[in-house]
C-alpha cells in the first residue's frame, strides 16, 4: 500500500509541474485586448497613450487578397530597441491579431497569416522603449475570412 500511495503523490506532483507552464502562459496573456471588438478598445487594452507614425515600420502585404481566410502579413521594424510588435486589422470581430514581445538581441521581424472580414487598414504598433510607433496599409478582400 505504501508504494500506491508513494505513486499517487508522484503522479500528482508530475501533473502539477506540468500545469505551471501553462499558468505562467496564462498570466502574460492580455484578455482585454485580445477580446476587445473595437481597435481603440484593443489599443487601450494594449496600455498604448500615442502613436507616431514612422518610416521605419515596414508592412509586406497584398494590395488585393482573394481570400480573406488567408493573407500573409511581414512585418519589419527597422526602430532600434524595438521590444514589441502588435497587429491590427479595423474591420475585424477583434481587431488585436497579434502580439509578438522581442528579448534583446533578437531581429524585430515576423511572418504571419491573418484572417480578415473585409476591406480594412492593417495597422501595426511598435513599442521601443517607452514610446510607440505605427504603420498602416490598406488590404482589399474580396472573399471574407472572419
Amino acid at each position: 500500500m505504501q508504494r500506491r500511495g508513494f505513486l499517487q503523490l508522484m503522479l500528482g506532483a508530475g501533473a502539477a509541474l506540468l500545469l505551471m507552464p501553462i499558468q505562467a502562459l496564462a498570466a502574460i496573456w492580455n484578455k482585454a485586448a485580445f477580446e476587445a471588438t473595437t481597435k481603440s478598445e484593443a489599443v487601450k487594452g494594449l496600455e498604448i497613450p500615442a502613436e507616431t507614425p514612422s518610416q521605419e515600420i515596414e508592412i509586406v502585404a497584398p494590395d488585393f487578397a482573394e481570400n480573406g481566410a488567408v493573407v500573409q502579413v511581414e512585418v519589419r521594424s527597422r526602430i532600434i530597441g524595438t521590444e514589441a510588435i502588435a497587429i491590427l486589422v479595423d474591420k475585424n470581430p477583434t481587431p488585436l491579431i497579434a502580439n509578438f514581445m522581442f528579448s534583446k538581441g533578437a531581429e524585430p521581424a515576423v511572418v504571419t497569416r491573418i484572417k480578415m472580414a473585409e476591406t480594412s487598414n492593417v495597422q501595426v504598433i511598435v513599442k521601443a522603449g517607452d514610446q510607440y510607433f505605427s504603420a498602416v496599409k490598406q488590404v482589399e478582400v474580396s472573399l471574407s475570412g472572419c
